[in-house]
């Protein structure tokens, strides 16, 4: 075959040019492109349509690491897991017709919590399009929604800046999925390769919009002249690589600053500043003060229906700063007072210059003063229960005992998803990885999988529930082939946790199939090579999670807890933040 300079490497390790090449194959095209792009790891599952880029794949095992998946749902998981963790380009390969329709609810995911996914996806002949030939589906109409931008190549000279471009978006701007689909003839098609350019620009596409000097001094003011500030901080923080100055932000105004979901981890969580989390499971004082405060700046956060509540009794009384990289999300929920639309890495510099350096203790009084009538009513008894059943919350406290809050917690959705989310502890950056906007089961542990490989010297646990452990525990079978070494921690109740508690609370106790049977989970683990153990008694609680944790290699854990224990403080559906309930 063919190729342009490709090197090789030799029996001494050292690499050496291939001679002679002027030509190379679609499928030899996307695997250059790859390894030009940095990627290291790729998530897939091969088929018909995509197996030239399997069979050039061959060649390229010892420079691309392929991760065989056991669903491709599981595979674009994988990858969200990867880049959250690992801060970069996570990339799946499918097949057509199936293969790609299974990517939907991944690509979903990926698009609505701004995750950088690549997905290349194959296609049948470019002749039989249309034809409705075996697997065809119109992957790219199916997927438009879904993506931030997708692509169908039907021509191999289109690929290397097909692929760039795909890169250059996936990971600019508000990053999101992207998908190529190529046809089998683009693939298998020898072409002139040009060599592979990075791309850095794209006429028409500004993923950064201009800083507005204006809007900068008007924030600032606002700011300076605020008695009780308020800030709410999102995953824009962690996806623009502005810790470090939101950080030095908050301490040189002496802001107190709430995290959604999507945001915790970009502030460590033990910092006197940092007054809890947000939304509709979130924490008592800062949501009960939203409705007190006289300025509100959000930061890389968009307004989620789970965090406001009532559009119409939110915030009404505070002059509102939105900090945003998305013009689209300035205005869309919460009027502001004051867009800052801009990268934050360049935004929250420019508004450092221009603030005061303050203090609030008074006000920062006022949240510890919920917070304690929150410990009192709700915190104490879910982390160090009285009655003899076990809670998530004391699984949890243990958890960060013996992490010491290092771990990256990995969340599939449900109860123990928001009681995780409420008391991890988080030392840095990247360590909380959840369905945060989908809110997807089946998300925790294909997505776990790909956080290890992001971050492969890290703990990675993944906490999921008995419901969505059974929605994607075929991936168990990644773990046995691949040697993941990620810790499945299951806490089971016997419910679909979060739809029961809805039934309990709001539909008179009338419990609608949210009882579910489960099946032995640690022989099914031993069945895929992985070590287990089930506990039922508090007494063998920390010493079950110290096994698991030291544990050298993947390793599965259920633990039994209350039946009916319900998730607060809550929110109700329709109601107003500051209508909060501990009980």
């Amino acid at each position: 075959m063919n190729t342009l300079e490709i090197t090789k490497n030799t029996s001494n390790g050292k690499q050496e040019a291939i001679a002679g090449v002027t030509q190379l194959s679609g499928s030899q095209a996307v695997l250059e492109a790859l390894l030009a792009e940095g990627v290291d790891t790729v998530f897939g599952y091969p088929g018909g349509a995509i197996m030239p880029i399997y069979d050039a794949l061959y060649d390229y095992n010892d420079r691309l690491k392929h991760i065989l998946v056991r669903h491709e749902q599981g595979g674009v998981h994988a990858a969200q897991g990867y880049a959250r963790t690992s801060g970069r380009v996570g990339v799946v390969f499918a097949t057509s017709g199936p293969g790609a329709t299974n990517l939907i609810t991944g690509l979903a995911d990926a698009m609505i919590d701004s995750n950088p996914v690549v997905c290349i996806t194959g296609q049948v002949f470019a002749h039989l399009l249309g034809t409705d030939a075996f697997q065809e589906t119109d992957v790219i109409n199916i997927t438009t929604p879904v993506t931030k931008w997708n692509y169908q190549v039907t021509d191999a000279c289109e690929i290397p800046t097909a692929l760039a471009k795909a890169f250059h978006i996936a990971r600019t701007g508000r990053p999101g999925p992207v998908l190529i689909d190529i046809t089998k003839n683009a693939q298998l098609q020898l072409f002139d390769y040009p060599g592979y350019k990075i791309c850095n620009h794209i006429r028409s596409y500004r993923p950064k919009p201009i800083v507005r000097s204006e809007y900068i001094e008007q924030a600032a003011a606002l700011i300076n002249a605020a008695e009780k500030p308020f800030i709410l901080f999102g995953q824009g923080i962690i996806l623009g690589k502005a810790e470090a100055e939101f950080k030095a932000f908050i301490e040189k105004t002496g802001i107190p600053a709430a995290a959604t979901v999507m945001g915790l981890s970009a502030l460590e969580t033990h910092h006197p500043l940092h007054v809890g989390m947000l939304g509709m499971h979130g924490n008592y004082a800062p949501n009960v003060l939203t409705n007190e405060c006289d300025v509100l700046i959000a930061i890389g956060m968009r307004f989620d229906d789970r965090v406001t509540g009532r559009l119409d009794k939110y915030a009404k009384q505070a002059k509102v700063i939105h900090l945003d990289i998305d013009p689209a999300e300035i205005d869309k929920n919460v009027k502001a007072t004051v867009p800052v639309w801009g990268d934050c890495k360049e935004t929250l510099p420019l508004l450092m210059e221009q603030v005061d350096a303050k203090t609030h203790d008074a006000w920062l009084s006022r949240f510890r003063k919920l917070e304690s009538e929150e410990i009192k009513e709700v915190i104490q008894e879910e982390l160090n229960p009285t009655t003899p059943i076990m809670t998530m919350g004391e699984v949890i406290r243990i958890l960060n005992e013996l992490t010491g809050g290092d771990a990256v917690i990995v969340t599939d959705v449900g109860q123990h998803q928001m009681v995780a989310c409420r008391y991890a502890k988080f030392n840095q950056s990247k360590s909380n990885v959840t369905s945060g906007g989908l809110g997807t089961m089946g998300f925790g542990l294909p997505a776990a999988i790909g956080a290890w490989y992001g971050t492969p010297d890290r703990t990675v646990v993944a906490i999921i529930g008995d419901g969505g452990i059974q929605m994607t525990i075929q991936e168990l079978g990644t773990i046995m082939q691949f040697g993941a070494k990620v810790k499945i921690l299951i806490l089971n109740n016997e419910f679909l946790g979060m739809v029961r508690q809805w039934q309990q609370l709001f539909h008179d106790k009338r419990y609608s199939f949210v009882n579910i049977t489960s099946p032995d989970y640690v022989t099914v683990a031993k069945g895929y090579g992985i070590a287990g153990n089930s506990i039922r008694e508090r007494e063998e609680l920390e010493q079950a999670l110290t096994t698991m944790i030291e544990h050298d290699g993947p390793y599965l854990l259920e633990v039994m807890v209350g039946k009916e224990n319900n998730v607060f403080p809550m929110v109700p559906q329709g109601s107003s933040v500051s209508e909060i309930r501990l009980k």
